[in-house]
């Protein structure tokens, strides 16, 4: 059955351009849009385009401080440096495309809480890796973390799940969240590569300790991998938790040809993991998914699997075969590794999940 889906975008998310030699491509949602015109989607009546909105001061400081806000406006004006070691040039614009970036997750919530929308898609957001006071890895704002403290403190939401696909661990989102019982985050990712971080011990501290949830993963992984740890692991964690809000970073560089991860799903997996969430979204949520972009580094590709991803939200009928992967990929068996490596995260989660 089809469901009003939300579009979020805005001319003002191309500011958030870090150069033309850097991998992070701004303009990725208008591939989305061309895609989404030419299937014909928008004249379904089900799917619009709406557009995001600037952040305010007091909404970025939900999960900024006051001094690294006002740290990326200066940079930013100024145009030149980086805004961290070296991944995220403090170009100009950059702040008021990162303010626009995190303002499109909370109209999408707005959608979301006010029953206008079932579901929302921000293909400029999903940026992950930003922290309370510093910027990293192309990521200025966190709107997701900025979005899921919105939830609660406009509309009085207590338990929100994150689920973050993107091939890079969500550190940001983890480590703001890092103490906090209400959000839960769970990060499927390659491991070994940038940040480092998101190992299965890492399960959150204090009264957050069992709602930071990891499962990294090795080289490769394909769908049949990839989907079994989801469908494993987070479905019958986010099932337990019974979230109020489901917020899901579609991240696309997890591609198996994206350049910068090297893992191995395809269209038809982030397909199926779309699919997943979406029926998880309305077991729990009332239909409430708030769904981002992130990474995504092949350009074509994040367009297809995007568009796909909305298509499917959606539920709309209209044929997607010529968006998915045209090459032959074959789909390896389940390999010892991964069975093994996912029965000792359950092991470890079991204290904390009973259903695992």
């Amino acid at each position: 059955m089809p469901c009003k889906t939300a579009v979020i975008v805005h001319d003002d998310y191309l500011k958030y351009d870090f150069g033309p030699w850097h991998p992070f491509k701004p303009y990725r949602w208008r591939l989305v849009l061309e895609i989404l015109e030419k299937k014909k989607v928008f004249e379904t009546g089900y799917v619009e385009r709406i557009s995001a909105r600037y952040a305010t001061l007091e909404e970025l400081m939900l999960v900024h401080t006051p001094e690294y806000i006002e740290y990326v406006k200066r940079m930013s004006e100024r145009g030149e440096g980086f805004l961290d070691y070296g991944d995220t040039p403090a170009r100009k614009g950059v702040f008021e495309g990162a303010v626009v970036r995190a303002g499109g997750s909370l109209v999408g919530i707005d959608l979301l809480m006010n029953n206008v929308y079932k579901h929302a898609f921000n293909p400029c957001g999903g940026l992950h890796h930003a922290r309370e006071d510093a910027a990293a890895g192309f990521c200025v704002f966190n709107d997701i973390a900025i979005a899921a403290r919105y939830a609660q403190k406009r509309y009085n939401i207590r338990k929100i799940a994150i689920i973050d696909v993107d091939g890079h661990h969500g550190d940001g989102t983890q480590n703001i969240f890092y103490e906090d019982p209400d959000v839960l985050t769970i990060s499927l990712h390659r491991y070994g590569i940038y940040p480092g971080t998101g190992w299965y011990t890492e399960v959150g501290s204090g009264a957050g300790e069992g709602f930071s949830i990891n499962i990294p993963l090795p080289e490769g992984v394909d769908d049949i991998s990839y989907i079994y740890m989801f469908n494993n692991i987070v479905v019958p964690v986010v099932r337990e938790y019974k979230p109020e809000l489901i917020i899901l970073q579609y991240g696309a560089d997890s591609h198996y040809e994206d350049p910068l991860v090297g893992l191995g799903l395809t269209t038809r997996g982030y397909q199926e993991i779309m699919d997943t969430v979406h029926e998880l979204s309305h077991e729990l949520s009332s239909g409430r998914i708030l769904a981002t972009g992130g990474g995504g580094y092949n350009v074509n590709n994040t367009a297809r699997i995007w568009s796909i991803g909305v298509i499917r939200l959606a539920g709309l009928d209209i044929d997607i075969e010529d968006l998915h992967d045209k090459v032959v990929y074959v789909r390896g068996s389940l390999s010892q590794y991964i069975i093994d490596l996912a029965e000792k995260i359950r092991s470890y989660l079991k204290k904390y999940y009973k259903d695992l």
